[in-house]
């Protein structure tokens, strides 16, 4: 039977009615649609796909279970390399790591690898009712510091081999970047909730409201016994353009609007989070982050988004699928454009007085693309005299995050680099002693399955470490 040259699409929730709600957009294949999607692997020799993908699942095996309709054999196997499956079939980006090393790939459209994983933990968690037994106790007791995706990789694969993990989570959901910041619509919450009790169950301990740096201290960690400490937790410093009118009310961190929406529920009509809502919003940067505020701002009431980006859509960073979507809620691109000022007002009857105060516009202007830069992409270059003014109420920056200093100011002889990552070494080691860290914390914003690459390089490390005491 020839092969079909595209991957079957992923069903959706119409554009026009999803724009209005946080249901999840992306339906899910059915078991019709996953087998046939199946039928297209190569079961190639030299599994490029297992090499692209950060955490090394197995990729042809469980798709040929799937093929066989196994897909409890199927999950068991994506659950060998990953704890939380379900998430990454949702959010990581197979279209640049595994997918975008498919043999199919080569002539055709590359296999499906995310929406067959999606499928496979999404029958998984519809079926199986057993709950997952914590493996007997090797004796050793390690601290993971946030319940992100490498901190929650980190716990699950030492809790696997006997040790006892406590997780520790600044806010007072587990969860992390899962939770605060990629919006219902993208990943229900009650997914990240099911990986989490997944992990309680295989003996992993989770203690919320706890900051390590104020409540504890890495070294009174230690102290209470532990003999290793993962450090996973993130990057939450929001990155400002340092331009005029930036502390306007109206201008929003992408992290503390995405927040508000997502863990404090302010598009609940009951719930009391203050958020901007309705009127015209510009959300500045291109990546995921900034899909997800623009959409968010939609679903709020919004009756104007614009994304605005300094390069073309060519360079636009977040996952084309994303855009696609976004592009079909009705989101408006303003490519090659960059801000200059905020302006702002500060009588609600008069949008022109000149007054700092509530955001009235945003000035931007016109950019074309230059040389490339350090990076390989071709470096913005404002258009002399171009400048115009957009009439908005909200303004969302989305122009990434760095780690929060207080872990480095409060734990001695860690050693950061310029942009505040904490330094490790190739199994996730920091300057300390049994100190380990990855994820955010170390990149900056990234992507979650290379947060959980790093969460299972460290855990792997920190087992080696342990073995030997």
């Amino acid at each position: 039977m020839a092969l079909e040259p595209k991957k079957n699409a992923m069903p959706t929730q119409d554009a026009k009615v999803r724009a209005h709600n946080f249901q999840e957009v992306a339906l899910g294949y059915t078991e019709e649609i996953a087998l046939k999607e199946a039928s297209r692997c190569l079961n190639c020799k030299n599994r490029p796909c297992v090499a692209a993908c950060p955490v090394n699942i197995n990729i042809p095996d469980f798709i040929m279970s799937v093929k066989k309709g196994d897909y409890e054999g199927a999950y068991q196997i994506i659950s060998q390399s990953s704890s939380l499956p379900a998430v990454c079939g949702r959010v990581c980006p197979q279209e640049t790591q595994c997918e975008g090393k498919c043999t199919m790939g080569v002539k055709f459209e590359s296999v499906g690898i995310g929406r067959l994983e999606r499928f496979v933990a999404d029958y998984h968690n519809n079926h199986v009712t057993a709950k997952a037994s914590a493996p007997a106790s090797n004796g050793h007791k390690v601290a993971v510091v946030g319940s992100g995706p490498s901190g929650l990789t980190c716990a699950g694969d030492l809790a696997k081999k006997g040790y006892k993990v406590t997780v520790y989570e600044a806010l007072h959901t587990a969860g992390g970047v899962l939770v605060y910041g990629i919006p219902e619509f993208r990943l229900p919450k009650a997914i990240v909730a099911k990986e989490v009790n997944t992990l309680k169950e295989l003996g992993v301990d989770v203690e919320t409201n706890v900051v390590i740096g104020k409540t504890l201290t890495v070294d009174e960690l230690f102290e209470m016994g532990n003999e290793a400490v993962f450090i996973g937790s993130g990057a939450g410093l929001p990155m400002f353009m340092n331009i005029p009118g930036e502390s306007l009310n109206g201008v929003y961190s992408a992290n503390e609007f995405l927040t508000r929406s997502n863990l404090m529920k302010a598009y609940r009509d009951k719930n009391d989070t203050p958020i901007m809502k309705g009127g015209k919003v510009a959300v500045v940067g291109g990546g995921n982050v900034a899909m997800d505020a623009a959409r968010t701002a939609l679903r709020l009431g919004a009756e104007k988004v614009y994304i605005i980006y300094r390069r073309s859509m060519t360079e636009l960073p977040a996952r084309r699928e994303e855009v696609e979507h976004a592009e079909e809620e009705g989101i408006d691109f303003r490519i090659l454009t960059n801000p200059v000022e905020i302006l702002g007002y500060n009588n609600p009857d008069d949008r022109r007085d000149p007054k700092n105060g509530f955001v009235r516009a945003i000035r931007c202007i016109k950019m074309e693309l230059g040389e490339p830069d350090e990076r390989g992409r071709r470096r913005p270059i404002a258009v002399p005299g171009s400048e115009f003014e957009l009439d908005v109420d909200t303004v969302v920056m989305a122009l990434g995050t760095s780690p929060n200093p207080l872990i480095k100011n409060t734990t001695p002889g860690l050693e950061v680099n310029a942009h505040g990552g904490i330094i490790i070494n190739e199994d996730g080691l920091t300057s300390r002693d049994a100190v380990y860290a990855g994820g955010d914390a170390v990149t900056g914003a990234a992507t979650v399955i290379s947060a959980m690459g790093a969460g299972k390089v460290a855990a792997k490390a920190i087992d080696e470490y342990l073995s030997k005491k």
